[in-house]
């Protein structure tokens, strides 16, 4: 479900005094709306309109789609257009991840089924700097100051060892293994479900 390449470490989460988000997911249940964060290198902002054409051309690369599950090849702006017009009806998070104003990948965190699952990816050509798990380390950071007390679910491609060594260093376990049809790779493919309880 998630892809990323290792993290040099956690940044520090600085919320952007005084900038309200304009778009993103719905709140969830205590969350609220979804906040700007800056990390080091990166911002994290909800989604707008005009992001549509990077995440398709980010998405459209089969290094990237092939280790998420839901997201088809070829991958259009359309595609990314429907997309963002879902964040609205989903509840949780999803940052814009940016640097220097460029749009470079996306952490979600979404309230589903009664759990709340982390997802996420970077453009390749970010991959292998680090920016990832900066990310994914501040949006983690923000939702245990909302909900302190909540366990965050997750899950990769059991090929995708990259995304599995961020998630064991941000201290994820894996919990169990299925078989889950990845749409770019059009097969199934076996996939690790991993979890992240609330600190003791």
């Amino acid at each position: 479900m998630s892809l990323d390449l290792l993290s040099r470490g956690e940044s520090p989460v600085l919320p952007v005094a005084g900038q309200a988000p304009s778009a993103g997911a719905a709140p969830s249940a205590g969350l609220g709306p979804c906040p700007v964060l800056r990390t080091a290198r990166l911002l994290l902002r909800p989604h707008r309109a005009g992001d549509a054409e990077a995440i398709a051309k980010a998405l459209g690369a089969y290094a990237v789609a092939r280790m998420l599950t839901r997201v088809p090849l070829p991958f259009h702006v359309a595609d990314a257009r429907d997309w963002l017009a879902t964040l609205r009806q989903q509840r949780g998070w999803a940052f814009a991840v940016t640097q220097a104003g460029d749009y470079v990948g996306c952490v979600h965190l979404e309230l589903s089924h009664g759990r709340h699952h982390l997802g996420y990816w970077l453009d390749q050509a970010q991959w292998g700097k680090g920016l990832g798990g900066e990310a994914v380390a501040a949006a983690l950071a923000a939702f245990r100051a909302a909900l302190p007390g909540i366990t965050v679910h997750s899950g990769v491609f059991a090929d995708n060892a990259a995304s599995l060594a961020l998630q064991a260093r941000l201290g994820f376990a894996v919990t169990g293994c299925t078989d889950v049809y990845s749409r770019a790779r059009g097969q199934m493919v076996t996939h690790l479900e991993t979890r992240l309880d609330p600190a003791p």
